[in-house]
């Protein structure tokens, strides 16, 4: 399981140094249409969509907003959901970095230029599909709170179909599954009585580079806050290990 959770460390240090909000109002919405849209356009039958309410009334989305969100995946409002496309991008950033870009858009012409633009500004490149993908796994993440007895999690864990866990935290685990098994392992994890905080497809790195140097650091740090903040952007993933201390010469 070692490095598993590296990248979510990373995004956790990250959050703490720049104060990120997180993601925009406009990401949020897209996420719900996409959801509404791929399955029911009801968050009790719809586990994706569910996920994605959940997480952005977290953010603050306002439930007017979320309901449009919703109407608009179902096609019973207009704003152009059948045109919004998932798309994932691929490309290295300073020091050999791989990064893995998901994006929703209704103009992929756009949103690879702008990417294209990032990257190269901040001593990167974006690259061809499969470029760097091979060395990232998808996997479905369960994050649990309040965990006095790991036994007790790992039986409970095993019983949803689980594959392994990490804690990553003192009483905080992550539970790692295969995607079409997420929702069996959330409703089981909550059903045995564990707070699952979060429900999530994530994208796991084989394998990971260390940056230890200053100046490679604030370039790629840049690169993924400005990813992050294009607003076709839903996730950006990477296979870099950084420690807490460069981290903190960064803010």
């Amino acid at each position: 399981m070692a490095g598993h959770s590296k990248w979510a460390n990373i995004k956790r240090q990250k959050a703490v140094v720049d104060a990120k909000k997180g993601k925009t109002f406009t990401q949020w919405s897209r996420a719900i249409i996409v959801a509404a849209r791929s399955g029911v356009p009801d968050p009790t039958g719809n586990f994706q969509l569910r996920t994605a309410i959940e997480k952005a009334k977290a953010a603050g989305l306002p439930n007017e907003n979320i309901e449009r969100a919703i109407a608009k995946g179902a096609g019973t409002l207009s704003g152009g959901a059948s045109s919004l496309e998932a798309i994932r991008y691929e490309g290295y950033g300073p020091g050999g970095v791989a990064i893995l870009v998901e994006a929703l858009t209704d103009n992929r012409n756009r949103t690879a230029a702008d990417l294209r633009v990032a990257f190269s500004k901040n001593g990167g490149n974006l690259g061809e599909t499969g470029c760097v993908s091979w060395m990232f796994a998808q996997k479905g993440v369960c994050t649990v709170e309040g965990v006095d007895d790991e036994e007790q999690l790992l039986e409970a864990s095993l019983e949803g179909g689980a594959e392994s866990y990490e804690m990553t935290e003192e009483q905080t685990a992550e539970v790692f599954t295969e995607v079409v098994d997420l929702e069996n392992l959330s409703q089981t994890l909550k059903e045995k009585g564990f707070k699952v905080t979060d429900a999530e497809l994530r994208w796991i790195p084989s394998n990971s580079v260390e940056v230890s140097d200053p100046d490679q650091a604030r370039s790629l740090l840049k690169l993924i806050d400005t990813l992050e903040g294009l607003d076709d952007v839903q996730n950006v993933t990477a296979n870099f290990d950084m420690s807490e201390q460069l981290m903190a010469v960064m803010a």
